[in-house]
């Protein structure tokens, strides 16, 4: 006995997970273009203070050893070791806070958040460091990468999370709004006018016409 295949309105109705639409794009935040434009210039005013030519007369060899200018600072005690910490410190700092809110979402993981946001701080330090080392009155030194990496982690610890709930907390402009409950159906004492035009009731057809003659004359026997 020849089979059909089954016909796609068959295989709909047929029982089993379907598929769901793909999440649209995550929603920036609401500070997205005023945080691209104060990148650019911190980026272009940390590119012109790391790279300008400074005059001196005599410069440190380079320092290829972790935490040893840190150490260094930390021997002279009192302001100045916090004045030599903080300009390392410091100069990166930004990246933490800038970065995420010019490219990143609220809606993210915050732990992707805060290694992307490292990992950038930690590659422009790096990138920095090795043209400073060909920058005349510069000195190439390992901790200043560091310092200015955990810079911008600090700040993005403490300022990120904050900005995140209050984005958070704000209602999204024209997202979608909730779905209205189903209206329950009316009664009273006509129920076929509470329904409304959505249901209509079959019209009786023409009733038939009434001969004018009467009926037909039976034949007599």
């Amino acid at each position: 006995m020849p089979t059909t295949a089954p016909s796609d309105h068959a295989t709909a109705d047929l029982p089993g997970p379907r598929p769901t639409p793909a999440d649209g794009p995550a929603v920036p935040y609401r500070l997205r273009p005023a945080s691209r434009w104060l990148l650019a210039l911190y980026l272009l005013l940390l590119g012109w203070l790391s790279l300008r030519p400074v005059p001196a007369a005599w410069t440190s060899p380079p320092n290829l050893s972790p935490f040893a200018s840190v150490h260094q600072a930390l021997s002279l005690g009192g302001l100045a070791a916090v004045r030599q910490l903080g300009s390392g410190l410091l100069p990166l700092a930004p990246i933490g806070v800038l970065l995420p809110l010019a490219v990143g979402s609220p809606a993210r993981s915050r732990l992707a958040s805060f290694l992307r946001t490292t990992a950038a701080a930690a590659l422009l330090g790096t990138a920095l460091e090795i043209l400073e080392g060909w920058a005349p009155g510069h000195v190439l030194d390992v901790d200043d990468v560091l310092l200015g990496t955990l810079g911008a982690a600090a700040t993005h610890l403490l300022l990120v999370p904050p900005l995140r709930a209050l984005e958070r907390r704000r209602p999204a402009a024209g997202g979608p709004s909730a779905p209205s409950a189903p209206s329950a159906p009316a009664t009273g004492p006509f129920p076929e006018r509470a329904e409304g035009r959505a249901g209509t009731r079959p019209r009786p057809g023409p009733a038939p016409a009434l001969s004018v003659l009467g009926s037909p004359a039976s034949p007599r026997g």
